[in-house]
């Protein structure tokens, strides 16, 4: 199962950050919306994703909810009718909630970052460290940290839960 190493954080000022991040990237911006519809499983969560409105795809997976970097093991798999696949999922599964986001995606070395801006919860950054099948989670760890450090990010920033979560409360 592919896995990454991600942390989320608050930004209290965006433009700050986007100008530690530029001299980083490897690629970027690409700007997408997103609207993920999340729904009730056993185990992990489970996310029908509709981007820009003319791609989407399921994405499972599985994180703790602890501050700092932490390993989330995924699937994903392309959607080809996400609109009857969201209503069948609503008919046998329990709708959660919907998160509304406006994403800037740049990518430095094997780290997607997203700069978020996140309906009603507001700004967002987001690294997920994509991991290599031969490479361990502690690698994949100090790279999060040097790349929160590159951009200012403090621990007092960092997200424990989804973005769902917040909006749920």
């Amino acid at each position: 199962m592919p896995r990454n190493i991600e942390i989320k954080a608050r930004l209290a000022n965006r433009a700050e950050v986007e100008d530690r991040l530029i001299p980083l990237i490897d690629s970027g911006p690409i700007t997408l919306h997103q609207v993920d519809h999340f729904f009730r499983v056993p185990d992990g969560r489970l996310k029908l994703r509709q981007i820009n409105g003319e791609h989407a795809e399921l994405i499972s997976y599985h994180r703790s909810d602890s501050a700092g970097p932490k390993t989330s093991s995924y699937r994903r798999v392309p959607i080809i009718h996400p609109e009857d696949l969201t209503a069948l999922l609503g008919d046998i599964l329990t709708p959660l909630g919907t998160v509304v986001k406006e994403r800037t995606l740049y990518l430095v070395g094997q780290t997607r970052i997203h700069l978020d801006e996140v309906e009603i919860l507001g700004s967002y950054l987001e690294l997920e460290v994509v991991l290599n099948d031969d490479q361990t989670e502690e690698e994949g760890t100090a790279v999060a940290n040097d790349l929160m450090q590159r951009l200012g990010i403090q621990e007092e920033d960092l997200l424990i839960r989804a973005y769902l979560d917040h909006l749920l409360k």
